[in-house]
């Protein structure tokens, strides 16, 4: 033994979304993670919607002897600014201790696919894959950082005879574009990963049913399909909270931002007090594109035959009833909201406010657990 006590490691998730950042950091106690401190803001951000140009930037080569001019601060550079100076401050009064960071990549500036391969040894996977995903990329293949897993295979009546392999691919100046935010934060940037796998961990855990994770932001519905632990398809659309403060609007002849306030308290008093049938046509294209995602997936090679067993909401707008409600009617599974404390040790006289604010943490809860479960 030791003459000091081993002092318990920090891990702290970090979520820059459109409309603020979120932060959740745990320790790991007696092998579970437990809430240390949490914070949000609430301003909006542009981040997800071209915050960094992620297009590569044309190189000028200097002529010899000659100093280049100074540069004014750049678009980009005022946005790390921003985000980081934010984050430092959201840093100091949620008295977050940790030093090191894990951070999600928007979904709408990552290539996500699962491709198929032959048989092929393990060495030579990774040549595979970068040959087969270089003409779907954005970018080209140099400029992404391309990351792949193998799908395990989990029917053992069936002999192998091919691999799946899940390829996630994000811009490169993207992820840099990142480092230096946190970097201006006082952070070290440890890890950068997708939201699809934030959400699974906290939303789904161990349990190896076909499940589908929908992310209902303000301007955007964001569609996972989980299967054995791992998130394999995701789609989006533009459907999202505004869309329900627009319906609120115009039925009621108030302003949009009454609309938000009302939305609010309509989440609190249940579904009972909402005529669930004015939201119908806002609602139909999550409904149209759950369905979408079903058939697609089932179509696959290796996927005949399954169900999808359950449908977990998060993101801030799935507390409106309508959403739920709706979904529930169409479709024959178990259809809730999910609850990202679920695996994580908090003080029971937090459980209000948690649960208030646990569809906007999902991401951040999530990211904090990748070095704990």
């Amino acid at each position: 033994m030791g003459l000091f006590a081993k002092k318990e490691q920090s891990h702290l998730g970090v979520d820059i979304g459109a409309h603020g950042i979120k932060v959740v950091e745990l320790k790991k106690t007696k092998g579970r993670p437990q809430l240390w401190t949490y914070g949000m803001t609430r301003d909006h951000m542009d981040i997800h919607a071209d915050a960094v140009d992620t297009k590569e930037p044309m190189v000028q080569a200097q002529a010899s002897g000659m100093q280049p001019k100074e540069e004014p601060e750049s678009d980009e550079d005022k946005r790390i600014a921003q985000y980081g100076d934010q984050l430092k401050v959201l840093l100091e009064k949620a008295k977050v201790q940790a030093t090191v960071a894990t951070a999600s990549l928007p979904v709408s500036q990552v290539f996500h696919t699962l491709i198929t391969l032959p048989l092929v040894d393990a060495k030579e996977i990774d040549h595979h894959v970068r040959a087969k995903v270089k003409k779907m990329l954005p970018l080209p293949i140099d400029h992404m950082q391309v990351v792949h897993q193998e799908v395990p295979h989990f029917d053992t009546t069936k002999k192998e005879t091919y691999k799946k392999i899940l390829v996630t691919a994000a811009p490169r100046r993207l992820v840099s574009f990142y480092a230096r935010i946190f970097q201006r934060a006082g952070l070290q940037l440890d890890e950068l990963e997708t939201e699809a796998f934030a959400l699974q961990r906290a939303l789904v855990g161990n349990d190896p049913a076909t499940t589908m994770i929908i992310d209902i932001g303000a301007e955007r519905a964001n569609f996972f399909i989980v299967d054995q632990t791992l998130p394999l398809t995701h789609r989006s659309i533009q459907v999202g909270g505004n869309n329900f403060d627009a319906q609120i609007a115009a039925t009621l002849g108030i302003s949009p931002q009454e609309a938000r306030a009302l939305k609010y308290d309509f989440s609190k008093l249940g579904s009972k007090q909402i005529k669930d049938e004015i939201f119908a046509s806002t609602v139909d294209p999550i409904i149209k594109e759950i369905s979408y995602n079903v058939e697609m997936f089932t179509s696959q090679t290796g996927n005949e035959g399954k169900r999808m067993q359950k449908i977990i909401f998060t993101g801030g707008a799935s507390l409106f009833p309508p959403i739920v409600d709706h979904i529930r009617q169409a479709f024959p599974v178990n259809v809730f909201i999910g609850d990202p404390w679920a695996r994580i040790v908090y003080q029971q006289g937090l459980k209000r406010i948690l649960d208030e604010i646990g569809p906007r943490m999902a991401v951040a809860a999530g990211l904090s657990m990748r070095n704990i479960v």
